[in-house]
């Protein structure tokens, strides 16, 4: 949240400039405040597993959150029972002409096709065009980072030899950016795909910004230069046994997949994971919400020309 203060405090300059929010009394006085409304399109097989972390991220703010799912097509799932979809979930002809705060498109088990391959192709292309106009800030994880990357800039991702499955140290890039307010110069992340988008075509796009990364794991946090879109490369909402749990998976279906790097401890999977990555997690959504959503989006979502950016 911002802090107010008078504007000709010193603190006031010397905090504007390391791009921290503080409000004057006027703005204090004129703004107006209602709950966010942020849509959710999951991606992902265990559709209940993924809006529990997401949900347990979003909580993790002082502002009200409105929450709507989001399916990409009505076809039955195979891992979540049909009554939750249709209870809970919304279809894209639905919510069209609706305008939301943020919008958060989840990753994908897809990570060895090409997107051309990928059944509900067309529909992705879809959402991240609409959205560009109907959400204030969208904030998209893994595969939907890559394909978004793809789409709205033509960066193609390749594949690489080995699954990078693990938890990775990262760098932040830039200090004085609000996405990274309050980070660790050096801080955790999970990951757990196939894909690759190749950190010097990210940095040499003229549209875009590299604010954190890995020696392991390459890029992680990307935002374009209009703050609406913001890539995360990784897996902050996952809990401490996720990357257990894909593990094991992949061993019961045939596989030999290598230990996670960085996650029991002495690399033993019969010990308990070692989770550093909550923190980061909570931060990271926090940020978003409050620089990115809050500060940016109208009072009246009918209007989205009216959207400010953060000072």
């Amino acid at each position: 949240m911002p802090v107010k203060v008078p504007s000709s405090l010193p603190a006031s300059a010397i905090l504007r400039g390391e791009n921290i929010f503080v409000m004057s009394d006027a703005r204090a006085e004129s703004q107006n405040i209602r709950p966010l409304k942020v849509l959710i399109l999951n991606l992902m097989p265990n559709k209940i597993e993924t809006e529990t972390q997401l949900l347990r991220l979003l909580g993790n703010s002082p502002l009200q959150v409105d929450v709507e799912l989001l399916r990409i097509h009505n076809r039955p799932s195979k891992h979540t029972p049909c009554d939750h979809m249709n209870a809970f979930y919304r279809d894209f002809e639905e919510v069209r002409n609706n305008n939301y705060d943020g919008l958060i498109i989840t990753g994908a088990p897809l990570g060895d096709l090409e997107f051309e391959q990928v059944q509900y192709w067309s529909e992705i292309q879809a959402i991240i065009d609409w959205s560009q106009h109907h959400a204030t800030s969208v904030l998209f994880l893994c595969w939907a980072a890559h394909a978004a990357f793809y789409h709205l800039y033509g960066i193609k991702r390749y594949l690489r030899e080995e699954k990078i499955s693990g938890v990775f140290q990262h760098q932040r890039v830039h200090e004085h950016v609000p996405l990274l307010r309050g980070f660790d110069d050096d801080f955790w992340v999970p990951h757990s795909r196939y894909a690759q988008v190749s950190l010097d075509k990210l940095k040499a796009h003229p549209q875009l910004n590299v604010l954190a990364e890995s020696d392991q794991a390459g890029a992680y946090l990307v935002v374009s230069n209009n703050n609406r879109n913001l890539f995360v490369t990784g897996h902050p909402e996952y809990t401490r046994t996720t990357l257990l749990d894909e593990y094991r998976r992949d061993l019961a279906s045939g596989l030999t997949p290598r230990v996670p790097d960085n996650y029991f401890p002495e690399d033993d999977p019969t010990r308990v994971p070692h989770a550093r990555w909550h923190a980061h997690g909570a931060l990271l959504v926090s940020n978003w919400l409050n620089y990115y959503v809050y500060q940016q989006t109208p009072f009246d979502l009918s209007d989205m020309s009216g959207m400010t950016p953060w000072e």
